[in-house]
């Protein structure tokens, strides 16, 4: 275990959130304990190294696992290590579209790579333009599978993903955790009343952040949601 994995698990122990980033962390831990059983199915889009692979196995140990990974060497990474579980791989960037794309790859912060470059909070981002292919979520989630719970993580294109996903979710309704803020999915042109409509009138599914969720508090308004969005207060959020 690292150094940073260590110190995170203190956090976590503890429940200190002394980052947003940190307490994100903890509210989508404790969801997971909350929402899965032992054989719920899960999909972790944008695995990078399977942190939260880690913890859905925890809580759903007996259930089908489906993981999208375009950086080919993280790829590799989660099938070896993997390897014992029931989880399937693709080496894909899921969005609304089938076929290929250039992909930035950040060498020196491998989490902020996406199919479009946005902001950086590092200095001096090393910037390597790979081609990866890309596919919907529905192309690859066979119809009779029930889908359960849905993380998405993929540095401002989480609406392509939901678009390209919009048959799995409307069948399923499945609990979703999905990152949208300015910084990211600005520079993928998505406006946040868009998003919101599409999840509330077309999937049927409400919008909460994570600690409302876990409060049972009531789900976001239209207004509420673009208000956070645009003054990036939050940046995760929770579909059910």
């Amino acid at each position: 275990m690292s150094v940073k994995q260590s110190v995170k698990s203190i956090f976590f122990f503890l429940n200190l959130p002394v980052t947003k980033n940190i307490r994100y962390d903890i509210y989508t831990r404790r969801i997971l304990k909350k929402v899965l059983e032992n054989e719920s199915h899960c999909i972790d889009i944008g695995c990078h190294k399977g942190e939260i692979l880690d913890e859905i196995l925890r809580y759903a140990p007996n259930g089908k696992h489906w993981g999208f990974e375009p950086l080919s060497f993280l790829f590799e990474y989660l099938k070896q290590k993997y390897r014992e579980k029931d989880i399937t791989f693709f080496p894909v960037a899921l969005c609304e579209k089938k076929g290929t794309t250039t992909f930035n790859y950040v060498v020196n912060a491998p989490a902020y790579s996406g199919i479009r470059k946005r902001k950086y909070d590092i200095p001096d981002a090393k910037i390597d333009e790979l081609i990866v292919e890309t596919d919907l979520l529905d192309n690859i989630i066979p119809d009779n599978e029930k889908i359960d719970f849905i993380k998405i993580d993929v540095e401002g294109a989480e609406f392509s993903v939901l678009k390209g996903g919009i048959n799995t979710i409307r069948r399923c309704k499945p609990v979703m955790i999905f990152e949208c803020g300015m910084g990211a999915a600005d520079f993928y042109d998505t406006n946040p009343e868009d998003l919101f409509n599409f999840l509330n009138r077309e999937c049927s599914m409400c919008v909460s952040t994570l600690k409302g969720y876990l409060k049972k508090e009531k789900c976001l308004e239209k207004k509420d949601f673009c208000d956070l969005f645009a003054s990036g207060k939050e940046y995760y959020f929770i579909a059910c």
